[in-house]
């Protein structure tokens, strides 16, 4: 008779957490080597528009910034070019006063002004002022209109150079003043003849140096022109006027200053009105700071025709590569 012998089911659960409450025996474990430091993070860089904005706050100068350094590039340029002007002013001022010249045929430069002030507080400089620049634009104008087309005909047919060579040659070398008693007794003491001397001093000055911009314009852009079939008024407008532009306004610029010295001569001479008979009539009046203060007239009115000119130049060469 064969005997079963039973393990009660209480008993197995016990002893399975017996066994897990047992620890695990110890295993020797390979040795590891030291850790390395770790390495100092570095931020990438941003890109995009957070880049941009970051760009823009941090190292872009501000508009104000700009600006403010701007108006101090101005003003500094102003200074420069003002010191030897300023300089100038300070000696006329000074001179007098100490006694290195005599103040009765060399006012100081206040007195001047003062004189000046009355001159155009009374209107006699604004009358003689407006006399002397109608009949020095009006014949500056004339002279521009007719020398420059004359002077791209006689410099592009060299046949015309050659017939008309010798005859600018000695009208050229005659100074206009010496011609003034011919013009006065041509076309009398009045208005005309004061603005065809002028138109005289002035032709010479934009016509040769029209024609020799035309001559010297450069041989391979008029050759690569005819390549292209250009007819003759698209070579000139194209080609020839754009490279002439800057020897003839240095022509066209002496011009303006010839017109003004030309002008005042002549009116020195016979004249009722203008800068020029404001001068002479106020040194035989022994009136020597009004005769100072029509020469800073003339001064000052050449010298704005002259950057006006400049300023014209420059809207017409914008094709030239600053140096």
């Amino acid at each position: 008779m064969t005997t079963h012998i039973t393990t009660p089911a209480t008993d197995a659960p016990a002893e399975q957490e017996t066994a897990r409450e047992a620890p695990a025996p110890a295993v020797p474990s390979a040795p590891t080597a030291p850790a390395a430091p770790a390495a100092p993070a570095v931020d990438a860089p941003a890109t995009g528009p957070a880049a941009g904005s970051a760009l823009r706050t941090g190292s872009a100068p501000s508009p104000l910034g700009r600006a403010a350094r701007g108006l101090g590039r101005r003003l500094r340029a102003f200074a420069v070019r003002s010191a030897a002007l300023v300089a100038l002013l300070a000696l006329w001022e000074t001179a007098p006063r100490l006694g290195l010249v005599d103040a009765t045929f060399l006012p100081p430069v206040s007195e001047v002004a003062t004189a000046w002030w009355e001159l155009l507080g009374n209107g006699q400089l604004g009358q003689h002022t407006r006399a002397s620049l109608a009949r020095s634009f009006g014949g500056f104008g004339i002279a521009v209109a007719v020398a420059v087309p004359l002077g791209l005909l006689i410099g592009w047919y060299r046949p015309v150079a050659a017939l008309l060579g010798p005859l600018l040659e000695v009208f050229r070398n005659t100074a206009a003043l010496a011609l003034l008693p011919v013009f006065v007794l041509l076309l009398g003491i009045g208005e005309t003849s004061k603005v065809s001397i002028v138109v005289y001093a002035c032709v010479w000055p934009v016509l040769l140096n029209t024609i020799s911009a035309v001559g010297n314009a450069d041989p391979t852009l008029v050759r690569l022109a005819r390549s292209m079939d250009l007819s003759t008024p698209r070579l000139f407008q194209k080609v020839i006027l754009p490279s002439s532009v800057p020897a003839i306004f240095t022509g066209i610029r002496l011009a303006g200053a010839v017109s003004i010295l030309v002008l005042v001569a002549a009116e020195m001479i016979g004249a009722k009105a203008g800068l020029g008979y404001l001068i002479n009539a106020s040194q035989y009046n022994f009136a020597i700071p009004q005769m100072y203060a029509g020469i800073i007239t003339i001064s000052a009115i050449g010298v704005a025709f002259n950057q006006l000119l400049v300023t014209i130049e420059r809207r017409l060469s914008t094709w030239r590569v600053p140096a």
